[in-house]
């Protein structure tokens, strides 16, 4: 049964007897700016309308009882447990009125006000044998101190609660200045703050505080789904076994480890979790996408992950489970940001938004999975060669995509290695009949590749086609390559971006070459054998020039866009051993058209072939 104990109790009562602890709910203080001065103005918006009508009166308790009603600021609540006091949720607000009494005990010592020693008792006492602050932030002790003690160095090395503190107290401080102008202001103020501000306690014993916590929270700033779920789950472990156990640092490891690449991108990691783990379908993922934290402990789920009053599982959930996989995703994270590794399809994979590769690879792997860098490695490569040749051969659907990946997930949840190339390579079979209206034996066809355009593929994608392509011949050539990668695809600047070039200009002379029939010259002159990038003022500088002037333009650019000159082949041993260990046929071009551009078009075809061919990526060593 709940057990809820309620005490309307003003800040003078609020302070003074108990030291109250931050439990392990309770995230860093996080008010900034707009919660503190939202709470300075509620509390100075009743009490400066009184004052105007009353500053003829002497500042003494009975004349502010009398005048002044009281104003409610909010429900606090707190958990005692083995003679300690928690605050499980009210830290901000009790903390931030902490900071606005310590400022009212220096304008105190200023102004010599005999108010001084009542208000320094709210900040600080003794409690049993110690002396210390009643807002007992013990890890930030020194901050408190030092803003306490007026000195001119405040230390915030202690993290992100010492340094709001001493932002906020800086705004207060100008806040107050503004507001209390005189003596009789000030201390009139102090009996109002002290005895006229009211706050609900809500002491929770032996009852289900995390419930508690997720239904009240700070309207300040509103808690995360993590935080929350935190609560729900930490709070079913003994507090002696939960700081013995480092628990609660186990958990923060883990959240600041993905926290670490963006702002609250745990959330994140718990959705695709979920959506990895117990979506059978990308509509039943949706379940996770808002309240995950709920959606854990309702009866069908929490029959499989049993984390509802089990504080067995749930030491085991974090030690295990939510270790591996906040790990596992952190490195999915920090490969991504690598541009030459062995596990470079993840890099290609984010340029192309594929984020898809999160939920694949926590569907995949166990913990502690012992083939997590084979499927690291054979995930993404299928990834990227699924959407690639879905893009090439104009068969991509953003919504069909979409659901092709849950239906992916199911078939590789937790299945070994071997199996994963298979189940991707069915789902490409399947998704191309669709598009084709007819059976598929092929998954790559020059066919359906022959006519794709850049009508066709996004700009960014055909970026990136090209960026491949270089790559490919670079490594093929043992020749460096020209530009960085990312740079090929994400960089559109008019100076040092990369832009879609056609090598066909829109002129008389090509035109001519293709019996002046405009709409199948702009046909053929868009396919992507008629393509190259350039960087920017290369681009500009070559926009509409016959074809024989482009081409010089083309020396000392891109690989792809060199091999169309003559010299490009000369005395070039690597290119030649290069075709001959490909087959590949490239060939210089003096003129440039249909038949040249066909050439160009079914060449890009055979590199493609290459580069996603339908075989185990293999492994090296890193670069």
């Amino acid at each position: 049964m709940v057990d809820i104990a309620p005490d309307k109790q003003n800040i003078d009562k609020l302070f003074g007897n108990t030291a109250y602890y931050i439990d392990f709910y309770q995230r860093d203080y996080k008010w900034t700016d707009e919660p503190v001065r939202r709470l300075l103005d509620d509390i100075f918006y009743g009490f400066d309308v009184t004052y105007d009508k009353n500053q003829s009166l002497d500042p003494k308790p009975e004349t502010v009882a009398a005048k002044y009603p009281w104003y409610y600021l909010n429900t606090y609540v707190t958990n005692t447990i083995d003679g300690r006091v928690y605050v499980v949720d009210g830290q901000q607000r009790l903390t931030t009125l902490t900071l606005i009494l310590i400022n009212l005990l220096h304008r105190a010592e200023k102004e010599k006000s005999k108010l001084k020693g009542w208000i320094s008792s709210k900040i600080a006492g003794q409690a049993g044998y110690q002396t210390h602050f009643w807002m007992n932030h013990e890890r930030h002790t020194e901050t408190l101190q030092a803003l306490y003690d007026d000195m001119d160095e405040i230390p915030t090395d202690s993290g992100i609660t010492a340094q709001n503190m001493l932002e906020n107290y800086n705004l207060i401080e100008g806040y107050l200045d503004r507001k209390l102008s005189s003596s009789h202001k000030f201390e009139t103020f102090v009996f109002y703050f002290l005895q006229r501000l009211v706050l609900i306690n809500l002491s929770v014993e032996q009852t289900d505080v995390p419930m508690v916590f997720e239904v009240i929270n700070d309207r300040g700033v509103r808690l995360r789904p993590y935080e929350i779920l935190k609560g729900k789950l930490l709070g079913q472990i003994d507090k002696i076994e939960l700081n013995t156990g480092d628990y609660n640092e186990k958990w923060e490891i883990c959240v600041n480890r993905i926290n670490q690449h963006k702002a609250d991108e745990i959330d994140a990691f718990f959705i695709y979790y979920l959506k990895a783990k117990f979506a059978d379908n990308r509509k039943a993922g949706t379940r996770f996408d808002s309240d995950y934290h709920r959606e854990i402990f309702k009866p069908d789920l929490n029959e499989k992950l049993k984390l509802e009053r089990n504080p067995g599982r749930v030491k085991s959930f974090i030690s295990e489970d939510l270790e591996y996989y906040s790990t596992l995703y952190n490195r999915i994270w920090n490969l991504s940001n690598k541009e030459k590794d062995r596990f470079e399809a993840i890099y290609y994979n984010r340029l192309n938004e594929m984020d898809s590769q999160f939920l694949l690879m926590l569907s995949a792997c166990t913990v502690n999975d012992p083939e997590e860098d084979v499927k690291l490695k054979l995930i993404p490569y299928n990834i990227d060669r699924l959407f690639s040749l879905l893009r090439l051969q104009r068969s991509y659907d953003s919504n069909e995509f979409a659901d092709a990946v849950f239906e992916i997930s199911v078939g590789i949840r937790e299945k070994p290695a071997e199996e994963v190339s298979e189940i991707f390579e069915n789902k490409l079979v399947e998704l191309l009949a669709k598009r084709r209206g007819t059976e598929v034996s092929n998954t790559f066809e020059y066919g359906q590749f022959r006519n794709t355009s850049i009508t066709d593929i996004p700009a960014r994608f055909t970026r990136y086609f090209f960026a491949r392509v270089d790559r490919f011949i670079a490594q093929g050539t043992n020749t460096g390559e020209k530009h960085p990668f990312g740079d090929l695809v994400t960089k559109t600047g008019t100076v040092n971006g990369f832009h879609i070039e056609h090598i066909l200009s829109h002129n008389k002379q090509n035109l001519a070459i293709f019996e002046n029939d405009e709409e199948r010259f702009e046909s053929e002159r868009n396919r992507l054998g008629g393509i190259l990038l350039m960087k920017g003022k290369d681009n500009i500088s070559s926009n509409n020039e016959p074809y024989v002037k482009k081409l010089k333009s083309y020396a000392k650019t891109l690989h792809w866009n060199e091999s169309l000159r003559e010299d490009s082949y000369k005395s070039k041993k690597d290119f030649e051993g290069f075709m001959n260990n490909t087959k590949l046929v490239f060939k210089p071009c003096d003129q440039f058209g249909p038949d040249e551009l066909e050439a160009r078009q079914k060449l890009l075809f055979d590199i493609s072939r290459l580069m996603w061919e339908l075989t185990r990526p293999s492994f090296t060593e890193d670069p």
